[in-house]
């Protein structure tokens, strides 16, 4: 692009565990796109956060041959995880809007982008179960539903961390007597390649294995929960009927139960969870709202980001198209249709 020329849409998805900045044109083609670490701002600091999405839209912007006078784009889309509250997403708005990028920017919570990447138009309802979980809700007239999220203090519970704490919390308590025998106590110890979990206990107290390996013991705990382990299902068990609450009491507060709305489930430890517990939480989500869509996203949450974008400068229908055939997977995730 040519000096005095400037993208559509920055959009950015800031994940804890990563980063994805893009740059659309008007006619939804993607011009660039950035991976970075994950720079929450709840986890590094606002200056530290800003310092590393400055610095990946920069190099987006080199990459897409945009000139190096700012503004690179109309419209900034950041979707963030840890905007979790109206007055942090203003911080971040203002805070992004002071760096130049767009001529105008909105920043909100990533589950939004999820909602908005696994629907045509924005409403519905959406869970993510990543690292943490959350859902909000939009219905046709505006009306938001939303959780606070900011964990145990907030009324949380779930996300790949709480999932793999409990495992090894079981698997303690096994070994030392104060629980009941489950196979999480071998698996785990297969996992980090010891004979005893205090080995583990003492490494993560010690901090010479990193608390995020704790999340790596969510599919493990799936796997023995599948295999027919009683304290893996309870767990896995508590996780459905979290998913399935968080999303029917948005749709009761919206008043959806009774429409043809769109519920969108997300994030990684959703996206591995196989399908009897997705059925699951189908079959429960249904119990109360009998038509609605219960689905796995199939695009990336940047994509979320990047219609959001699109819709705040009225691109079309034919846009829209354009940018989801970007990021159609090569085979389809499972879509579970509402009937």
């Amino acid at each position: 692009m040519g000096q005095g020329v400037k993208a559509a849409v920055l959009a950015i998805d800031g994940g804890n565990s990563k980063t994805d900045v893009t740059l659309i044109d008007d006619a939804g083609t993607v011009l660039a796109h950035v991976r970075g670490p994950g720079a929450s701002p709840q986890n590094i600091g606002l200056h530290p956060s800003l310092e590393a999405f400055n610095r990946m839209v920069h190099e987006a912007a080199a990459k897409a041959g945009l000139a190096t006078s700012r503004p690179f784009a109309r419209h900034t889309a950041a979707y963030l995880a840890g905007a979790d509250l109206p007055r942090e997403e203003e911080i971040l708005q203002r805070e992004f809007g002071k760096l130049g990028w767009s001529d105008s920017t909105v920043v909100g919570n990533d589950t939004f982008a999820l909602l908005r990447s696994g629907t045509s138009d924005g409403v519905g309802v959406a869970v993510v179960c990543g690292a943490g979980i959350n859902c909000v809700g939009v219905a046709r007239d505006g009306r938001v539903h939303r959780f606070p999220a900011l964990g145990r203090i907030s009324g949380d519970w779930g996300g790949g961390s709480q999932i793999g704490g409990d495992a090894l919390w079981h698997a303690v308590r096994a070994d030392d007597g104060r629980g009941p025998q489950t196979a999480l106590l071998p698996a785990i110890l297969a996992h980090f390649g010891v004979t005893n979990i205090s080995e583990v206990v003492a490494g993560l107290h010690f901090e010479e294995i990193s608390g995020e390996v704790v999340h790596e013991l969510c599919p493990l705990l799936f796997r023995v929960a599948a295999e027919g382990d009683a304290v893996a299902a309870a767990v896995v068990e508590r996780l459905i009927e979290e998913i399935v609450v968080l999303a029917t009491v948005s749709l009761r507060r919206l008043d959806l139960v009774g429409s043809q709305v769109d519920v969108v489930l997300g994030g990684g430890v959703l996206a591995n969870s196989g399908h009897t517990m997705l059925d699951e939480i189908t079959r429960r989500c249904h119990e109360v709202a009998p038509l609605a869509d219960v689905h796995l996203v199939d695009l990336p949450p940047v994509a979320g980001a990047a219609l959001l974008g699109l819709d705040a400068i009225g691109a079309s229908a034919e846009v829209e198209e354009r940018l989801r055939s970007h990021y159609a997977p090569d085979t389809a995730q499972e879509r579970l249709v509402a009937g």
